[in-house]
């Protein structure tokens, strides 16, 4: 053998003996980890994202923000085209001016129709008394007739004169009646009328909230993660034009075994380990325990295969320590979560040194 081929195997020996001692040293703290009392699971950091999408069809006029951006809540993050929904007010507006006049025309007929109402019963009451009248002077002609003083002729033309002041009257009356049915006709319009005044006010309001949702704003405080849309395309109603995800809702998913799962209790301290910190921990509380277990995810590594059922955990981390330091928070990091079963167990040197320090 060749002193370079020796060579060449010493190191090759050496490699294979520093990943064994670094795989054994791994393997017996993910598996054992710090003792009896702690439970483990893998999984991702996750935070709650949000689609900022429009509420109706449109094209985008211009997106203000780009991906990495951070916003606060309220903030304008993009800006529709409004030329339709301009062109819809100003035909709105002008349906409402419409309407308003022709209240008005209504309201001014109203008054009319109560006017000549007015004066025809003014009317009907000079007609019954031009009535009274005949009557009483044709009672009078019945007693002179009995009594030879009238002749039968003015008797005659005396009751003539009261049924042509019944029917007289009778005609009055009957022009009140239309009157009347003319009047509550006009109240009717002016009801429809003022409906309309309404209708166009109504319209003017939705066109007006259109055009407001047509302001893509920030539902909260968060990071721009990706721009969905480019200025000039056409969106369907509910299309998205970015993601944006909330830097103060950050969690991690991971998976328990039955024995494990039952004793962890919600607001739990869990520690967090991630790849891309080694030897400092991330602070979170438990904040969901699955109620029902699962087949265990692919992804999810654990220590005994022979347990097929595991139960989803969710920890949320710490919101204050995200809010002090919200440029590093990373979606999609990998970690190791550890929670402490045993109230009494003391954690380990590996996870006392928290990630702010």
């Amino acid at each position: 053998m060749t002193p370079k081929r020796k060579k060449q195997l010493i190191i090759a020996a050496v490699a294979v003996f520093v990943v064994l001692v670094g795989y054994r040293t791994w393997s017996s703290f993910h598996e054992q980890g710090p003792g009896e009392g702690f439970a483990s699971g893998n999984g991702r950091l996750e935070a709650i994202e949000i689609d900022v999408a429009t509420k109706i069809a449109g094209r985008i006029q211009e997106i203000l923000v780009d991906e990495g951006d951070f916003v606060t809540a309220g903030q304008p993050l993009a800006t529709m085209q409004l030329d339709t929904l301009n062109a819809q007010r100003n035909e709105a507006v002008a349906m409402h001016a419409q309407a308003l006049s022709r209240v008005a025309e209504v309201r001014a007929q109203a008054a009319a129709r109560e006017g000549d109402k007015l004066a025809l019963q003014a009317q009907v009451a000079q007609r019954e008394s031009e009535l009274d009248a005949a009557r009483r002077r044709l009672a009078r002609s019945e007693t002179l007739t009995l009594e030879g003083a009238s002749s039968q002729q003015e008797l005659d033309d005396d009751r003539a004169r009261v049924r042509a002041a019944e029917a007289t009257a009778a005609a009055a009356r009957a022009q009140v009646t239309a009157a009347q049915a003319t009047l509550e006709a006009a109240g009717a319009q002016l009801v429809g009328a003022e409906s309309a005044v309404n209708a166009a006010q109504a319209t003017i309001a939705r066109i007006d909230a259109d055009i407001a949702d047509s302001q893509l704003t920030a539902p909260r405080d968060g990071r721009i993660q990706f721009r969905l849309a480019q200025p000039g395309e056409v969106l369907a109603a509910g299309g998205r034009a970015l993601s944006l995800v909330d830097l103060t809702d950050v969690y991690m998913t991971f998976f328990l075994p039955e024995m494990e799962a039952g004793r962890v209790a919600l607001g739990s301290e869990v520690r967090i380990l991630l790849d891309a910190v080694p030897g400092r921990f991330v602070p979170a509380k438990v904040s969901f325990v699955a109620s029902t277990a699962q087949f265990t995810p692919k992804t999810v590594e654990t220590a005994s295969e022979r347990q097929k059922l595991m139960f989803r955990v969710k920890a949320r981390l710490d919101p204050e320590l995200l809010r002090r330091y919200p440029q590093q928070v990373k979606t999609g990091l990998p970690g190791v979560a550890w929670i402490r079963l045993d109230p009494d167990a003391a954690w380990p040197a590996e996870l006392s040194t928290p990630i702010a320090e």
